[in-house]
């Protein structure tokens, strides 16, 4: 299951973050895949262009925050993105709430089938970042909502046809949206929203280039205020406001993950795994883990070496 790679630098471990929570889907052999965001809501993620997958990101209800390069979009309206592998994009969800779907599929897919690369080439969806994000009104919400369930219910089915039927509904949702060419200028947002997301984006930061060479450098609330240049109680009260969680809550979560990352995709021994993501001691990094999923780290590595 797991890679065997340089022991002391992983490259790509922040192509993990677009899919779902982690599981044995990421490392089978897939062109395409549907997800209801009501079972799957997207989690909050940064994601490098080092995807080998379009997206199409459907949201019928939620609010969060979308960023595609240097634009911003605070979305709360019924909205469709289109998402190229080579753009780097974020998600953060200011909202309990998700409703909708999303679709992956790999860049080989759209060679298999030329009528559909034609369509993705001849409109601007994926190939005009400024055209990618597309507010959608009632009627066309319903068309697609529609387009996305039947093909929902065939991505589960195993036919000879499954995946050219996949196909021919990314073509109608890609017409059905050019039909819709809503596309709203990126956000204007307030001060507590900009706190919230430069608190997201230093977390990324500090969490993308986890290796052995350079673990995590800062992990608590009063070291990421410090880094904000804004007081940890007010931190804690917009992250709360807007998210739910406190600061603290969103650190020991991002830190789980890459943890669980770390032991899924590499080979580390588990004291360096533990000091890559900013414990000084094996016994301290088992303890967090423990605490927090209710299994040490070996027995979660196990348990996915043993699904093979």
């Amino acid at each position: 299951m797991a890679q065997t790679l340089d022991i002391k630098i992983i490259e790509q471990l922040r192509d993990i973050k677009d899919l779902t929570p982690v599981s044995r889907e990421y490392f089978e052999d897939w062109n395409i895949r549907v997800f209801n965001r009501e079972e799957y809501a997207c989690k909050n993620y940064l994601s490098p262009n080092r995807r080998d997958f379009y997206k199409i990101l459907f949201i019928t209800k939620g609010i969060g925050l979308f960023t595609m390069g240097a634009n911003t979009y605070y979305i709360e309206e019924p909205t469709i993105l289109f998402i190229h592998p080579n753009e780097i994009i974020s998600w953060r969800n200011l909202s309990d709430e998700s409703a909708g779907y999303y679709c992956l599929f790999k860049k080989r897919y759209i060679e298999q089938f030329p009528s559909l690369k034609s369509i993705l080439e001849r409109y601007p969806l994926f190939n005009d970042s400024q055209k990618s994000i597309v507010r959608l009104n009632t009627s066309s919400t319903d068309v697609i909502d529609e387009l996305f369930t039947k093909m929902h219910q065939e991505s589960l089915g195993t036919g000879d046809y499954r995946e050219d039927s996949l196909q021919a509904y990314i073509q109608l949702i890609v017409v059905e949206t050019m039909k819709a060419a809503d596309f709203p200028k990126p956000a204007v947002i307030n001060d507590e929203l900009r706190h919230v997301y430069h608190f997201f984006q230093l977390l990324e930061e500090e969490a993308a280039h986890i290796n052995y060479n350079t673990p995590l450098r800062i992990k608590t609330a009063k070291e990421f205020a410090a880094a904000l240049a804004i007081h940890p109680n007010y931190l804690n009260a917009v992250l709360k406001k807007h998210t739910g969680q406190n600061v603290s809550t969103h650190i020991r979560s991002r830190i789980l993950e890459e943890s669980k990352t770390l032991l899924v995709q590499t080979d580390w021994p588990l004291q360096e795994i533990g000091f890559a993501i900013g414990f000084a001691d094996q016994p301290n990094f088992n303890q967090f883990f423990k605490k927090n999923t209710g299994v040490s780290p070996n027995e979660f590595r196990k348990s996915f070496k043993n699904k093979d």
